[in-house]
């Protein structure tokens, strides 16, 4: 079993969707023991940075979300969700993040482009991970306004060109966070979402 953060925020039932879609038993959910039960754990989210934060700390999840991190369980963070795993976030203010992945999140500037970046565009691979693995099209959907920065390179999955390039995936051990999302994103995205339940 899935098990889909229940924070207050993110489009939760596209994600459960797509999973469902693709042969997995997906849950939202914001109990603690179903994270245990759980074979994977994935935090979605659309919003505003700190009002996620705030949200997760209120529901008590956390906790318990940070402890299977801690004990291998395969995880991702998808759009907010990738950008809460970073130590601070600079939207609308400056916000503590997770602190998992090294790194901070701040909005694009100095580019002539739409902000926000909102479409489907091509992700770069940078590093070999099972998350992209029989993946011919890289290309996916995004819709954000901030991008992680101050990556350090082991942990850069993929990248992005919007103005300039941006990272648009991370991986550290068990942790994925990717900025596009995977469950809009069509076939692709299935693919990937399959093969990070192919995880173990």
């Amino acid at each position: 079993m899935i098990s889909i953060i229940d924070y207050g925020m993110g489009n939760l039932r596209s994600v459960q969707k797509a999973l469902e879609l693709i042969g997995f038993d997906a849950k939202i959910t914001s109990n603690p023991i179903d994270l245990q039960n759980a074979s994977h754990i994935i935090l979605p989210g659309v919003g505003a940075f700190n009002q996620a934060m705030e949200s997760l700390n209120k529901t008590g999840i956390k906790e318990e979300m940070l402890k299977q991190i801690e004990k291998g369980k395969p995880f991702l963070g998808i759009c907010l969700g990738m950008q809460m795993l970073f130590d601070k976030s600079f939207e609308d203010g400056e916000f503590e993040g997770l602190h998992i992945i090294h790194g901070q999140v701040k909005r694009f500037e100095n580019i002539s482009l739409k902000v926000p970046h909102m479409g489907w565009n091509q992700v770069e691979i940078k590093k070999d991970v099972p998350l992209f693995k029989d993946i011919d099209d890289y290309n996916f959907y995004f819709v954000h306004s901030y991008h992680a920065s101050d990556v350090k390179n082991e942990d850069v999955m993929t990248i992005t060109n919007y103005g300039y390039n941006f990272v648009s995936s991370v991986n550290k051990d068990n942790v994925y966070g990717v900025q596009f999302h995977p469950e809009k994103s069509g076939d692709t995205g299935l693919k990937l979402l399959k093969n990070f339940g192919g995880i173990k």
